[in-house]
This record gives C-alpha cells, structure tokens and sequence, in this order.
C-alpha cells in the first residue's frame, strides 16, 4: 500500500519539510494511518483546519498524549491557530482534565511558543474579578446549559454538596467560559472534545452535547468533531461519542 496523493498533500501542509523516523521503522502502519486519518478521515465533516487541529489539540490533552500533542501543535500554528487561541486550549482543559494532567502540556506548550519567538506571557483574556466570578459564571452556564437545568442541579443537591455547584459555576464557568480569545461555540466544542477523549465520562458528554446545540453547534458539526478524532481516539470512545449523540438528538 502507497501513501495517497491526497494524504501527502494534507500532512505535507501541516508538517512541511518533516521526516517521520515511523516511515522506516513502520512503513506499514503509517502507509494505512496516513490514508485513513490524512485523507479518508479528511473527507468527511465540516470542520475548517484551525478548528479541527483546535479540538485535535484539546483531544489529546486529555488522552495524555504529550508528544503527538507537540507535533500538532507545530501544525495547528503553522495553519493559523493563534498563540492565544493555543494557550486557551489548555487553560479550557484544567477544569475537565483537572491540573494533574494538564501541567505538563502547559510547560509543552510554552516550550513551543517560546521556540518560535513568541514572548511570554501572553495578554490577559480573563474578564471577571474574584467578586463577580460566581455571578458571571452562573448567567454563562445558564445561557450554554440552560437555566432549567442549572437551577434544577441546584435545587437537587444535598446541602453537603452543594459547594460543587458553587465551583462549577465559579471555577469551570466563571473563571473558564468568561475568557477572550476563543468563543464560547468554540470551546464547547474543545470541552465535547476533551470529554469524548478522557473516556468514562458519558453522563457529562451527553451533557455538552445538548450545551453544543444550545450554542448553535449542530449535529453534524458534533458528528465531524468525532470523526476527525477517530484516528486519534479510537473506536470505543467514538463509539460511546455517537452513543451521546444519538441519546440527545434522536432520544
């Protein structure tokens, strides 16, 4: 089996000039690989490059995979994703993944940045203040979630407990989706992303599949977020994708 046409012509445009070490040791892996994820997967969907490799990013993040995560990173600022829109990426996944196993994509992706000159920090994209945090949050989550939904979760919790509502709506909302630098149809999307990706957790991406098509992200913009994280998830987790997708827009 050859590489395709098609498949060199789309990996040269994100890797230009590259020589995979895979290509001598494994000819035969990445001959398929390269057909199915650079240009059968590629046929499909709607998704733009910037926000395939977008989500791709966030995906990886929460498989832990560090060192495919830096290759595409080179990719996806090559073909036009920001800097700032990069480090939002991570900073989206702190408050699904958990600081555990974002630290080191964050010191990865500093690494990356730095390499090509960008200075760090970046500017701010944070908009609240720890005294409107909570509030902010709150009337952000109720616009992506829904209210009902939000106050039900509110009123169902155990008085125990309900300081994990208080975080969701502070930390994950309020200190996450207030911030610039990427939108909130977009992040939605990289949170349906990251979900799918960490596996187990199938209540929350049914979740985020009603939160996307609250915010305007279709079916089948869901339909080709999981298929362009196909080659880079597997076939379980896709599985379970399409599981959570078909639940909340054919239930």
């Amino acid at each position: 089996m050859a590489i395709s046409e098609a498949a060199r012509k789309n990996h040269d445009e994100l890797f230009p000039a590259h020589g995979s070490t895979l290509k001598i040791t494994d000819p035969e892996l990445i001959e398929y690989f390269d057909n199915f994820a650079f240009d059968e997967v590629l046929r499909y969907g709607s998704l733009n490059t910037r926000t395939r490799l977008m989500v791709q990013l966030a995906s990886l993040i929460a498989c832990q995979a560090l060192s495919e995560y830096r290759v595409m990173l080179g990719a996806a600022l090559t073909v036009g994703v920001t800097p700032i829109e990069a480090k939002e990426i991570v900073y989206q996944a702190v408050p699904y993944a958990g600081m555990a196993r974002v630290f080191d994509f964050i010191h990865a992706t500093n690494d990356v940045l730095t390499e090509r000159g960008i200075e760090l920090p970046l500017q701010g994209q944070s908009t609240t203040t720890p005294e409107t945090r909570e509030q902010k949050g709150l009337a952000v989550q109720k616009d992506i979630v829904g209210a009902d939904v939000v106050e039900g979760m509110y009123a169902a919790a155990a008085a125990d407990e309900i300081h994990f509502q208080r975080f969701l709506s502070a930390n994950c909302f309020g200190d996450h989706y207030t911030r610039t630098g990427i939108g909130v149809q977009t992040r939605e999307l990289l949170t349906f992303a990251m979900l799918i990706s960490l596996g187990g957790c199938e209540p929350q991406a049914r979740g985020h599949v009603t939160a996307n098509l609250n915010v305007g992200n279709e079916r089948g913009v869901l339909l080709s977020v999981v298929t362009q994280l196909l080659p880079y998830i597997g076939y379980p987790r896709t599985l379970n994708a399409l599981k959570a997708i078909n639940d909340v827009t054919r239930g």
